[in-house]
């Protein structure tokens, strides 16, 4: 007799779970492919105009041709992560949009799927799919600038990215609640979200150029220490023993953000079918 599915032990059934969830956005991102192919040129077009800025400033005299280098690199790792971190928060804060758009948010808000299941299926997908994005901008920009990466430390820089990501689906999280308790408006209230988060992180500046009170918003952005622990690692060539404080403050993000977002979604989604909110489109 075939093994079913439904006859697998619970972990691996709770895997292929996930791993549906996982495909089933690979499908649609086939799908809507040439959305993908109009994202992947606008953070393309994004990515140059920004680190263009450096040349400008060389040539104009505002920074010397000496410091035109790092002030390139500084910028381009600003929008390079700033498109990885757009990417994993549009896929994860959008989850109810997407639902909503397909016609299947009745159907999986109401399957007996666990939650957690379905939320890291679509994180996972989530971090690859920006990933691969931001993987291409990265290949497609390198021929504009001369990038001096001698030195750089990438181990350094992958430890960052992958213990940082954990916080960044966090937020994600969070701000898919509000599509999930604004039918009207939630979805650009999320957008809101990764507004506030570009202005106080330090994308494409210090943070210690903001108001003073800016800059106590940019301590309980993970995406300041994701950034600052990137542009250590490849521009002052950080190794792991000098990054382990950012580390350990990403850990401490990623461990406090994923569990809070999961019950805060659980609350959520919980007083949306209370109030008949799940099919609502206005």
């Amino acid at each position: 007799m075939a093994v079913t599915e439904l006859q697998l032990p619970r972990q691996p059934r709770r895997v292929a779970l996930g791993w549906a969830f996982f495909e089933r956005q690979t499908n649609l991102w086939k799908r809507f492919w040439a959305w993908e192919v109009v994202w992947l040129l606008y953070g393309l077009v994004n990515t140059l105009s920004i680190t263009f800025i450096a040349n400008e400033a060389a040539k104009s005299g505002a920074v010397s041709r000496a410091e035109q280098p790092r002030l390139t690199m500084f910028l381009l790792i600003g929008t390079l992560v700033w498109a990885y971190l757009s990417a994993v928060l549009d896929d994860m804060s959008l989850t109810i949009m997407w639902e909503r758009w397909e016609g299947t948010i009745e159907h999986t808000l109401m399957s007996p799927v666990p939650r957690v299941v379905h939320l890291v299926g679509m994180s996972v997908f989530g971090v690859l799919h920006a990933f691969v994005r931001t993987s291409l901008v990265l290949a497609c920009s390198l021929p504009f600038f001369h990038l001096e990466l001698a030195g750089a430390n990438w181990g350094a820089v992958a430890v960052v990215v992958i213990v940082g990501s954990a916080s960044l689906v966090g937020l994600g999280i969070l701000a898919a609640i509000l599509p999930m308790l604004y039918p009207e408006r939630g979805e650009q209230m999320s957008f809101m979200v990764q507004a506030l988060v570009l202005l106080v992180s330090g994308v494409y500046y210090s943070v210690n150029v903001l108001p003073g009170w800016l800059q106590v918003a940019s301590y309980v952005s993970p995406a300041t220490y994701l950034l600052r622990g990137i542009r250590d690692a490849l521009l002052n060539h950080a190794g792991f023993g000098a990054e382990a404080g950012l580390i350990g403050i990403l850990a401490i993000f990623g461990a406090a953000l994923v569990p809070l977002s999961l019950i805060a979604f659980g609350f959520a989604e919980r007083w949306a079918k209370k109030t008949g909110r799940l099919k609502r489109q206005g």
